[in-house]
């Protein structure tokens, strides 16, 4: 039988014999039983290593945080950098001309200055300050760039001058270049292959 004792018709000797047995066997397992009973369980990995459970959780706490973070850095982007700018900028000047009087008298620098900022139709002179602005962004500004579509690839890695109509008037050389060095790596990944394939 599976309990270990013998089937069928037994005598009260042999059956005394075995529960004794059983009992003997309980009492040597029984340490084995209190030890078991407070050990932690052993989580091990596919390779056998044993896992922390504490480490793992504490990296899932951190990949949950960092995705988090970068959702919400999205949902930021997705309402519109600028248009968030606007409205703190909004939300500054509104604060700001809470805090000062209500009437506004010949000397307001703050009103002086946005009302000498203020462009109008058929201003002489706003011609004249929008060359000078130009012409200070442009001491500021770098040299072009093209901004096309893709260029071909080429062995300098060099990206095409911002005049480049886009037309590509090359004998082909680079392509052919190109093509040689890939086939030659997989010739090379396939003699590889056919080398250990029998291992």
């Amino acid at each position: 039988m599976l309990s270990g004792v013998k089937a069928g018709l037994v005598s009260a000797d042999v059956l005394r014999r075995e529960q004794q047995e059983l009992r003997r066997h309980e009492r040597n397992n029984k340490h084995l039983e209190e030890e078991s009973r407070h050990s932690e369980t052993v989580f091990r990995d596919k390779s056998g290593r044993k896992r922390d459970l504490a480490q793992e959780q504490l990296e899932q706490r951190q990949k949950a945080e960092a995705k988090s973070e970068r959702d919400e850095q999205y949902a930021k982007w997705g309402k519109g950098l600028a248009q968030g700018r606007q409205q703190q900028q909004n939300v500054e000047d509104a604060i700001k001309e809470m805090q000062k009087p209500l009437a506004r008298y010949i000397d307001d620098q703050d009103l002086d200055r946005m009302l000498r900022e203020q462009e109008r139709e058929g201003d002489p002179m706003a011609d004249f300050i929008k060359k000078r602005k130009a012409k200070e962004n442009k001491e500021k500004r770098e040299k072009p760039r093209y901004n096309g579509p893709a260029p071909p690839l080429n062995r300098f890695n060099i990206w095409p001058g911002h005049r480049w109509d886009g037309v590509d008037r090359s004998n082909g050389f680079e392509q052919q270049r190109f093509a040689r060095i890939a086939n030659k790596k997989a010739v090379q990944e396939l003699a590889y292959k056919w080398s250990v394939e029998d291992m």
